[in-house]
C-alpha cells in the first residue's frame, strides 16, 4: 500500500468517499496526504472545514487517528519481517490492539424511515374514518346549538378566515418538505416527523370518537348523514384523502371532528420542525414560520370553525410530544429501560427505541444537497454541499 504521506488529492477523496465522509471532499479538494495526517481541532474553527459540520471535525479526526495507527502497524510489520531487525538481532513482535473505528452515529437506516411513514399514513387514514364516523353522531344544529365560547363572545366570524389558515398551513408544509430535503441526516429527521404526526392523529381519533361535540357556529353546512351506507361512507373518505382534508380543496364538509383540532397539529408541529432543525442564524427565517403559524390559528379561531378548548389543547399535546421525544431522543441515558427513567412506561416507548437505538446524541443541523453535481458530471467522488449549521 502507498504511504498515507504521498497520497495525491484524488486518493484523499477516494478515501474519505470509503470513510462516508463525503461532505469533506468538496472543502478539502486537492488535500494532500500529509495535509490530511496534520489535519488538528483548530483547522475545524475556521472555513473552509468550520462549514461542514458542527461537530468540530471529530469523526474525521477519529478517522484519521486510526488511519495513523493502521499505517503504522503494516510498516512495522513489514520491516521485521520474520522476527528479525535490520542488524539480525531478534526481535519479538508487539502486539498492539488496533480499535475498531467507532460506528456511524447517524445511521440512515432508510427502512425504519419507511416504516414510520407506514406508520403515520395508517393514523391518518384511520383519523379520517373516524371523522366519518363521528360525522353520524353530531346533532344537529337546531337542536342542539354551538357551546357558549369566550373566544367568539370577542370576536365576529370572519368568513375567509379558514382559508387564510389553510393556505398559511399548505405555506409551512412545503417550506418544511424543502428544508427537509436539503437536511443531511433527513431520515433520522423524517421518521422522527412521521412518527410525531402518526401519534398525534392516533390520539385524535379516541378524542374526536370518545367525545362528539356540536358544531362551533350556526354558519356550519355538513354534509347529509348516510345512515349506515358504508360504501358511500368510503368513498367519501377517499375523497377526503385526496384532498388532503382541506376545506379550500372541497374535499372536507363533514362535521365532529373539533376535539381536538388537526389544523392547529400541522400549523405547530411544522414550524417546530422548521426551527429545530436549522441553525439559529436564520431568525428571519423562524420569524417568519412563526407568524405564519401564529396568523394561522388565529385565523382558525376567527372563522369560527373551531372551538377554543380544540386549539389549545391540540397546541399543548403537540408541543408536549414534540419536547418528549426530543428529549428522549438527545439524552443517551434515557433511551434504556429502567425504574429511574419513568418515560419508559409510556406505551410508544418501544417504538421510540426502535427508531432511534443508533443514533447517538443530538442531530447535527446540517444540509446537503439531495444528489451529488460530480456523480451527474461522471465523477465518482463528491458530494454537493450547502452551508451547514451554526
Amino acid at each position: 500500500m502507498k504511504e498515507v504521506s504521498l497520497w495525491t488529492g484524488e486518493e484523499v477523496a477516494h478515501w474519505l468517499a470509503e470513510e462516508g465522509l463525503q461532505e469533506y471532499c468538496g472543502p478539502g479538494a486537492g488535500m494532500s496526504g500529509r495535509e490530511l495526517l496534520s489535519l488538528a481541532p483548530a483547522d475545524f474553527q475556521r472555513p473552509p472545514l468550520s462549514l461542514v459540520s458542527s461537530d468540530g471535525g471529530r469523526q474525521l479526526l477519529e478517522r484519521v487517528e486510526t488511519l495513523k495507527i493502521e499505517r503504522h502497524m503494516e510498516a512495522h510489520k513489514n520491516g521485521h519481517a520474520n522476527g528479525h531487525g535490520p542488524n539480525g538481532f531478534r526481535k519479538d513482535m508487539v502486539r498492539i490492539a488496533v480499535p475498531e473505528p467507532d460506528p456511524q452515529p447517524y445511521p440512515s437506516e432508510w427502512g425504519k424511515t419507511r416504516a414510520a411513514f407506514a406508520y403515520a399514513l395508517c393514523c391518518f387514514v384511520s383519523t379520517t374514518i373516524i371523522i366519518s364516523v363521528v360525522h353520524e353522531r353530531v346533532p344537529d344544529k337546531e337542536l342542539s346549538p354551538p357551546l357558549p365560547d369566550k373566544f367568539f363572545d370577542l370576536f365576529n366570524r370572519v368568513e375567509w378566515a379558514f382559508s387564510i389558515c389553510e393556505i398559511n398551513g399548505v405555506v409551512l408544509v412545503g417550506l418544511w418538505l424543502l428544508q427537509w430535503t436539503l437536511l443531511k441526516y433527513r431520515s433520522i429527521i423524517g421518521r422522527r416527523f412521521f412518527f410525531i404526526v402518526g401519534t398525534l392523529y392516533l390520539y385524535r381519533c379516541v378524542t374526536m370518537y370518545i367525545t362528539t361535540l356540536p358544531v362551533p357556529g350556526m354558519h356550519f353546512k355538513c354534509s347529509p348523514k348516510l345512515f349506515g351506507d358504508w360504501e358511500a361512507q368510503m368513498r367519501r373518505v377517499v375523497k377526503m384523502i385526496a384532498g388532503g382534508g382541506l376545506s379550500i380543496t372541497g374535499s372536507h364538509s363533514m362535521c365532529g371532528d373539533y376535539l381536538y383540532s388537526g389544523h392547529t397539529v400541522m400549523l405547530t408541529l411544522t414550524y417546530l420542525f422548521i426551527k429545530e432543525y436549522s441553525p439559529k442564524r436564520f431568525w428571519l427565517y423562524h420569524w417568519f414560520c412563526w407568524t405564519l403559524s401564529a396568523v394561522g390559528i388565529f385565523c382558525i379561531l376567527l372563522a369560527h370553525d373551531h372551538y377554543t378548548v380544540d386549539v389549545v389543547v391540540a397546541y399543548y399535546i403537540t408541543t408536549r410530544l414534540f419536547w418528549w421525544y426530543h428529549t428522549l431522543a438527545n439524552q443517551q441515558v434515557l433511551k434504556e429501560t429502567s425504574q429511574s427513567n419513568p418515560v419508559s412506561r409510556v406505551w410508544w416507548y418501544r417504538l421510540f427505541q426502535y427508531f432511534e437505538e443508533n443514533v447517538q446524541g443530538v442531530v447535527p443541523r446540517n444540509f446537503q444537497l439531495p444528489f451529488s453535481w460530480r456523480s451527474i458530471a461522471g465523477s465518482r467522488l463528491g458530494y454537493a454541499r450547502v452551508d451547514t449549521s451554526e
